[in-house]
This record gives structure tokens, C-alpha cells and sequence, in this order.
């Protein structure tokens, strides 16, 4: 079973998803347009079930891992009906979507030596890029070429204990006007690790290096996730970062070459497992170790105050 939430400024009543999976649901994701979840699950599968306003309705059922299943991501509809998983297994799959509800293997990924913890699609300004995140401690990014053909470019040892969570950038800068990036977009990407740091990673001449100097240092435990802010024009970068540690920490740099600074949000004495953006960037989603999800927005003075809870 599975309760969510829209963040848009209106609070909406959780509604109860029966999903079917036959163990423990790690990820949920919703399409572009609300439409569709789709959960991962330690039963090996995916499940794509159909959500309206107060109704939900089982669609499809893709297996193919042989583990359990991390995460699932939605691509940009632009490119299709898209989606990405990735596993224990070690394989990050692309399913697509042919007849309505009838999913095929597109491609399976299997560059990776161990568990693949994490999945993040490229703003889609940056075309079909999708990165991942492994206990292999490597991060790798494949990138669809016009022929359906994939590119593969990798930052070896990212963190070498093991890499738990990876998010893109915005594609445009800070403090650029809407829509003068798309001549020049940033390709960045952040990442958090088993080494407890969080890192921030640049592409340039097709190679990815590291753009924060050092490595972003306030977690006392792992990192479980890491979530960048859209900026929609906004004078800063944001990257929120979660940990074993209990704490989630709000990084931000004002331009580019200074140097990224933290500070905790909040301290939840229970491990930290997900943090998510609301679109415009302003409100951000807490899932902790007790069960409870919170929202938080910062003031006026630059603190960060929960706006409310939701209830499971």
C-alpha cells in the first residue's frame, strides 16, 4: 500500500494505492501528467498502476530483474513513454512502452559490477541522458544517439565505498533568465555516498570532474539521497542532502567557482531516507526513518520551518 502526496500549494488528501507487489516498495514515481505510478519493489518487479481522484487501477507488471528493484524513473514524454529501473541485480532497464499498457525491454544496462542504488533522467533541455548511481562505487551516464544507439560516459570511483544516490542540475545556471541556457546548458549532476560526503560533478570537453572543492562534508553517516533544486531563475543553487545520521542538510552557492555552504535543516533522530523538490523548487519533501513525511519551506530570514505533515 502506498500514500502520496501533490506539492503545489494545495494540500491534497492522501489516497490509498493497492499495489500488489508481494514485499517491500522502495520507490515510487509519478508521470509527467499524474497520471501513472510506477513502484519498485523487492518482489523483483515494477508495477504501472493508472491513478485519478479517487481510484486506482493495476495496468501492467514488468519483470526482468533478478533482484530486488531500487528505483524507477519516468523520462520526459517527449521521448516516449519511458521508463528506467535499476536493481540489486546490478542491471538498469529501459522499458518502453508500445500498445498502451504493453511494455518491452527497449535495453538493459549492464555495465555495472554490483548493486545499482540510483537513477536520475537528465533535464530534458540535455536530450535522453539518464545517470547512475552503483555500489561499485562508479557513476555512469548513457546517453541515447540519434541512431538508438547509447554513449556511456563514466566518473570511475565517484566514491569508492559506494555511490547511494545521484540528481542533475537544472540546466540552466542560477540567475539566468528562463530559456537563455537552452544555447549553453549545464551538464551537473551531484551524488551522495557511503563515504558520507556528498560530491558535485561537471561535464566538460566530454569529460565529467569534480566541481566542489573539497567534497561536501557534513554527514556523520551515509548519505542516503541528494536531490537538487529547480531554480526557475533563482540567484543560487540548492542541493538537499539526507542521511543515516538523522539529518538533512541544505547546501547552496551563490555563483559559479565559490564554495558550496551547509546547513542543517533538521535534525529527525532517525535516519533520513528521501528528500524531493516541489516544482518551483521552494518546498521540499522529508521521508524519514519513522514513517512520517514533512514539508519544509525556508523564510523569509533564511530558516527553514515545517509547513506541515503529511499523514501516512
Amino acid at each position: 500500500m502506498v500514500g502520496f502526496v501533490c506539492v503545489d500549494g494545495r494540500t491534497m488528501p492522501a489516497q490509498k494505492v493497492e499495489t500488489g507487489h508481494q514485499d517491500t516498495v522502495h520507490d515510487v514515481a509519478m508521470d509527467y501528467y499524474g497520471k501513472r505510478l510506477a513502484t519498485a519493489s523487492s518482489d523483483h518487479t515494477i508495477k504501472i498502476i493508472g491513478v485519478s481522484n479517487n481510484a486506482s487501477q493495476h495496468l501492467a507488471t514488468l519483470t526482468g530483474h533478478q533482484g530486488p528493484v531500487w528505483q524507477a524513473a519516468w523520462a520526459h514524454p517527449k521521448f516516449g513513454s519511458l521508463l528506467a529501473s535499476c536493481s540489486y541485480d546490478g542491471r538498469v532497464i529501459l522499458w518502453k512502452e508500445g500498445n498502451q499498457n504493453e511494455w518491452t525491454q527497449a535495453h538493459v544496462f549492464d555495465d555495472h559490477k554490483s548493486s545499482v542504488n540510483s537513477i536520475a533522467w537528465a533535464p530534458h533541455e540535455l536530450g535522453l541522458r539518464l545517470a547512475c548511481g552503483s555500489s561499485d562505487g562508479n557513476i555512469s551516464v548513457f546517453s541515447a544517439r540519434p541512431d538508438g544507439g547509447w554513449d556511456t560516459s563514466r566518473i570511475d570511483q565517484a566514491h569508492p565505498v559506494g555511490v547511494t544516490s545521484v540528481s542533475w542540475a537544472p540546466s540552466t545556471a542560477p540567475g539566468a533568465l528562463v530559456g537563455s541556457g537552452l544555447l549553453d546548458p549545464m551538464h551537473k549532476l551531484c551524488s551522495g555516498g557511503c563515504d558520507n560526503t556528498v560530491k558535485v560533478w561537471k561535464l566538460s570537453d566530454g569529460q565529467w570532474k569534480l566541481d566542489c572543492f573539497p567534497a561536501l562534508q557534513k554527514h556523520t553517516d551515509w548519505v542516503r539521497d541528494v536531490a537538487w533544486a529547480p531554480n526557475l531563475g533563482l540567484p543560487k543553487s540548492t542541493i538537499a542532502s539526507a542521511s543515516q545520521d538523522g539529518r538533512v542538510i541544505i547546501w547552496t552557492v551563490a555563483k559559479e567557482g565559490d564554495q558550496w555552504e551547509g546547513k542543517v535543516l533538521n535534525d529527525f533522530k532517525t535516519p533520513v531516507w528521501r528528500v524531493s523538490w516541489s516544482l518551483t523548487g521552494n518546498i521540499l519533501a522529508v521521508a524519514d526513518g519513522s514513517n512520517n513525511v514533512t514539508l519544509w519551506k525556508e523564510a523569509v530570514d533564511g530558516e527553514w520551518q515545517q509547513v506541515t505533515t503529511v499523514e501516512p
